[in-house]
């Protein structure tokens, strides 16, 4: 394995799951309770959109990572998550299903508590980007 793959491997955000909400599987993002309370606190009762880059790594072998790139309108917040595709594969097909991403709380129960529900504004970009990552998925013959 290389330096540059177990670096990768290192900094895996472990917090990815998708859950049933009102009958669609969502993708979520599990973030550490005070974080999410500093999002929350920041953003609580105010209009805000999330810019959401989705920047694809793949080594040509098999692997492919995605750092997702969350950029608040407001609060000074950005926050990047590594997601390791082969393992997280169901996330990006929600996200290209259901076109939002949700954070929560390690605390809160998924799609019960309060949650962060970030629509994507171009949902194209999740359907180009799963088909990059199930293309990407696939190692190349050296």
């Amino acid at each position: 394995m290389s330096d540059e793959l177990k670096r990768m491997l290192e900094q895996v955000h472990t917090g990815i799951t998708t859950f049933d909400f009102e009958g669609k599987e969502t993708p979520c993002i599990v973030v550490d309770a005070t974080k999410y309370g500093t999002i929350r606190a920041k953003i609580e009762g105010q209009p805000f959109s999330v810019n959401t880059d989705l920047n694809i790594f793949q080594d040509g072998l098999g692997n492919v990572f995605v750092e997702v790139v969350l950029t608040f309108s407001i609060g000074n917040i950005t926050e990047k998550f590594l997601i390791n595709a082969k393992n997280d594969l169901k996330f990006f097909e929600a996200l290209a299903n259901t076109s939002m991403l949700v954070l929560n709380s390690p605390e809160s129960q998924y799609g019960k508590d309060n949650v962060i529900a970030i629509q994507l504004p171009r949902p194209e970009k999740a359907h180009d980007a799963l088909e990059i990552i199930k293309s990407a998925l696939i190692p190349k013959n050296p």
